[in-house]
C-alpha cells in the first residue's frame, strides 16, 4: 500500500518546533495511518477506527485514511458503511489500483446479500472496480485474482465468463503461478471438470512458495465433493506446512473453518484458531474477533461455555460492534 511522505514543510515546521523548544509534532498522518493499519492487521477494530477519526477531516492522507477505514468496516461485515468509505478514498484518488480493488470488494459482498434488482447493477459495478484496478496496475496481482473470480463466478449479463477467467489466469502465470492454477481449478469445477480442477489444486500447492495456503484451497474442492477423508488429509497438511512457515497464519484459520463447516475434527478446529490467534501472522484477512468468535462458537458446541464466554468477550474487546459477536448467545446447561 502506499505510504504518504511527510512534506519538505512539515520538516520545516518540525525543525523550528525544536528550536523554539516546543515538542515536534507531525505534520502529516503518516504516523497515525500506520498505527492504524497495524490495528488493523491486529483485529483491533475498535483502536484502528479511533485512529482514523480524526483524520476524516480533509487533509493529506485523508484518501488512505478512507481506504483503511473502508478495510476495517469490511471486516466487520458493515458493508453499507465500508462501500461508503471506499467509494470516497476512489473519489479523493481515483488512480491507486488499491482503491478501487477495495471498492470493488466490499461492493460485491453487498452484492451477494441485494435482492435480484439491486444486485445485478451492483454486480455491473464490481466488474468495472476490479477492472479499473487492474488498468491502473496490471501487475497487482491481487486485484488480478478478483477480477479473475469475478469473471468466473459472475453470469454474462454483468460480465462474467469464463473465457475472461482463463485471460486472467494466464496474466497471473506472470505473477502469482500458484493463484494462476487456483483460478484455473475453479473455472474446471464450474465446467464440471473435476479431474482438472483437482489437478489444478494440486498443482498451486506445489508450486507455492507458501503451500499451506494452497492447502486449504485443495481442502475445499474436496469439501465441495463431499470427499470428507481427503479434506481432512489437506487441513492436516496445511498445519504441517503451517508450522514450518511463519507467514501462513490465515490458513490455520481457513482450515478450521473448513473443518467447522463440515462437522469433522472439532478439537483439531479449535486447536487451528488458537495457533492462530497465539502466532504473531494475524492479518486482516482473518480478522482476530472473527477468530475469537469462532472459537466461542466452537467451544459452546464442544460444551465448554466458561471458554465460549472469554472468546466472546475477546473478541468483543476487539470489535464491540461486529454483530456476530454480539448476536452468540451463550447459556448455561440445564441439569
Amino acid at each position: 500500500m502506499t505510504r504518504m511522505h511527510p512534506a519538505r514543510s512539515g520538516l520545516v515546521a518540525a525543525l523550528l518546533a525544536v528550536a523554539a523548544g516546543v515538542p515536534a509534532l507531525a505534520e502529516t498522518p503518516k504516523q497515525p495511518l500506520a498505527q492504524a493499519n497495524a490495528a488493523l492487521q491486529a483485529g483491533e477494530a475498535d483502536k484502528a477506527l479511533a485512529l482514523l477519526r480524526p483524520l476524516s477531516e480533509p487533509g493529506p492522507g485523508r484518501a488512505e485514511a478512507k481506504n483503511l477505514e473502508c478495510r476495517v468496516l469490511y471486516t466487520l461485515e458493515q458493508w453499507d458503511k465500508a462501500v461508503s468509505a471506499c467509494q470516497q478514498a476512489v473519489n479523493l484518488d481515483g488512480q491507486n489500483s488499491n482503491y478501487h480493488m477495495w471498492l470493488g470488494r466490499a461492493l460485491g459482498e453487498k452484492a451477494s446479500r441485494a435482492s435480484f434488482l439491486s444486485a445485478y447493477s451492483l454486480g455491473k459495478r464490481v466488474r468495472m472496480e476490479f477492472e479499473e484496478a487492474v488498468r491502473l496496475n496490471p501487475r497487482n496481482a491481487d486485484a488480478l485474482a478478483d477480477l479473475g473470480d469475478f469473471y468466473q463466478a459472475a453470469p454474462g449479463v454483468v460480465g462474467g465468463g469464463l473465457g475472461k477467467a482463463e485471460g486472467v489466469a494466464a496474466q497471473l502465470d506472470k505473477l502469482d503461478p500458484p493463484r494462476a492454477h487456483e483460478l484455473r481449478g475453479r473455472i474446471a469445477v464450474q465446467r464440471k471438470d473435476y479431474g482438472t480442477a483437482e489437478r489444478e489444486f494440486k498443482q498451486a500447492v506445489a508450486v507455492s512458495r507458501h503451500p499451506a495456503f494452497q492447502w486449504t484451497s485443495l481442502g475445499a474442492f474436496y469439501r465441495g465433493r463431499q470427499r470428507w477423508t481427503e479434506m481432512e488429509a489437506a487441513v492436516h497438511s496445511c498445519v504441517s506446512a503451517a508450522e514450518r512457515d511463519r507467514h501462513a497464519g490465515v490458513p490455520l484459520y481457513d482450515g478450521a473453518t473448513l473443518l467447522i463447516g463440515a462437522n469433522r475434527d472439532l478439537a483439531l478446529a479449535a486447536r487451528m484458531l488458537e495457533s492462530y490467534l497465539a502466532g504473531p501472522a494475524k492479518t486482516e484477512e482473518a480478522p482476530a474477533f472473527a477468530a475469537h468468535t469462532r472459537l466461542a462458537r466452537l467451544k459452546k458446541q464442544m460444551g465448554d461455555l466458561a471458554a465460549a464466554r472469554q472468546e466472546q468477550a475477546a473478541a468483543l474487546a476487539l470489535a464491540h460492534e461486529y454483530k456476530p459477536a454480539q448476536d452468540l448467545t451463550i447459556e448455561e446447561t440445564r441439569h
